[in-house]
């Protein structure tokens, strides 16, 4: 009884998976390269908008309380040791102008 059970349920998610797939193609020719190239064209606005407006605002954010959080740390240990350790926030502020900059030249170097 159980091994018709595994069998009848094997075969109905294998109806469920043909009932759903379809065939897909690239155009009347075979230009697979051609129908990639128009699926980037056509998406590639789109993800330059989200890149933009989520993604380097996040970055933005992170970068910044990373190097806030690193300042004040560095700033605890001047007082405890007497000596300003300037590499880790300076590296962490240089990544956030380079990330505050980003979309402003980003885009030419990727040639969008």
């Amino acid at each position: 009884m159980r091994k018709y059970r595994k069998i009848a349920i094997t075969l109905a998610v294998m109806l469920v998976f043909l009932l759903f797939c379809t065939t897909a193609y690239a155009a009347p020719t075979g230009d697979v390269a051609g129908a990639i190239e128009g699926t980037w064209n056509d998406a590639s606005g789109q993800i330059k908008t989200v890149v933009n407006k989520v993604v380097f605002p996040a970055i933005d954010l992170i970068l910044a309380v990373f190097f806030f959080a690193k300042l004040g740390m560095a700033y605890f240990d001047y007082r405890k040791h007497g000596q300003f350790e300037w590499a880790a926030p300076a590296i962490l502020f240089a990544c956030l102008v380079f990330t505050l900059t980003a979309p402003l030249y980003i885009w030419q170097i990727l040639g969008m």
